[in-house]
């Protein structure tokens, strides 16, 4: 349970501030042969505790925090699946179903989500003592509920920690539906409350009235980041924009540089199903700036992160170590760090 968590958390999520894990119900594009994908594991605070996780093998994956209502259809396999992972979680169960969305792509990879049941709700309320601890916070809201949901970790968090608590890294993805240009305002106050903003380049350009061409424009994506930081970012203005454009990359922006970085795969066969890639980076990233302290070299973190939250339907599959714990933990058959070991390298 989480309130054993040892040693100190380094990360926590809340996804939406709904639901840590939700059922996905996956709809390829019209005239795919692909067959819809029902019941898959997902929700962003699913992926971005996997993306966290990835880079914390036992005992570090204790520190990886995250909480998940488990409905009264929750299935069995799933709940084995997540126990699996060894992470800091904590499983509640409620009477209600499970949340559930909808996932459809059109051939363009655009997605369209909804959601299928009635959403939990969960607030800074729902925090246990060690998760108000954590090093960093990675929040999926409105931005007028961001700031509501930081005051309120900061407020519960003096009262778990004492007042002489290190403020903890906040990383701010704005919910897509309200990137929009009536919520600019908002958007920008919002800024001040967090160290890290990471919309996609869609909602980046949502953000400021603008459609997204086809392709991704980098010059756009540029110009609308800097926006952002002339706002100012975080209490003292030190904090960063991390846009993440798909198959481009990620554009990583701060007070002193800025830089591009590729996605991992540059192969397109590689990607079955973005799902949760955006959420996967960001967890990814969070447990990298917590480490590093660098935001490029988190944004290295991120990517491969989100690598394998991309190559197969649902989340990447754990590989126990062998050997009783001799040999590295794998994923998707693959040693996470030698994966970011090629990409540093790729991106030096």
């Amino acid at each position: 349970m989480a309130e054993n968590v040892e040693p100190a958390v380094d990360f926590v999520t809340l996804g939406m501030f709904i639901i840590g894990t939700l059922l996905d119900d996956i709809y390829p594009p019209e005239g795919s042969d692909q067959k819809p994908q029902l019941n898959v594991i997902g929700g962003a605070g699913t992926y971005s505790a996997v993306g966290a996780r990835l880079f914390s093998p036992p005992p570090q994956s204790k520190t990886v925090g995250w909480i998940v209502d488990a409905g009264n259809d929750f299935p069995t396999e799933i709940q084995t699946t997540i126990e699996a992972w060894d992470t800091g979680v904590l499983i509640r169960d409620r009477p209600a179903p499970t949340t559930r969305g909808w996932n459809g792509y059109s051939g363009n990879q655009h997605r369209a989500f909804r959601y299928l049941t009635e959403k939990k709700r969960l607030s800074a309320d729902d925090l246990t003592p060690a998760l108000l601890k954590s090093k960093s916070f990675h929040l999926i809201s409105n931005p007028l509920r961001c700031i509501d949901q930081v005051k309120n970790i900061l407020k519960w968090r003096r009262v778990a920690s004492g007042t002489a608590a290190r403020s903890p890294i906040i990383i701010w993805e704005p919910v897509p539906d309200l990137c929009t240009a009536e919520e600019l305002e908002n958007t920008m106050k919002a800024l001040k409350y967090v160290d890290v903003v990471s919309p996609n380049h869609e909602e980046l350009a949502a953000l400021f009235g603008l459609s997204t061409p086809d392709k991704v424009d980098k010059d756009m994506v540029e110009e609308l980041a800097g926006r952002l930081l002339e706002n100012g970012v975080g209490a003292e203005g030190n904090g960063a924009v991390v846009v993440r454009a798909g198959a481009l990359g990620c554009f990583v922006s701060h007070r002193t540089a800025s830089q591009w970085l590729p996605a991992f795969h540059q192969d397109a066969s590689k990607v079955i199903d973005p799902t949760g890639g955006g959420n996967g980076f960001l967890g990814g990233f969070a447990v990298g700036l917590v480490r590093k302290e660098d935001y490029v070299e988190a944004a290295r973190w991120g990517s491969v992160a989100a690598s394998f939250c991309i190559e197969q339907t649902g989340v990447p599959q754990l590989n126990a170590p062998t050997f009783f714990g001799q040999q590295p933990e794998k994923w998707n058959g693959v040693n996470v760090f030698d994966r970011l070991s090629d990409f540093s390298k790729r991106t030096a």
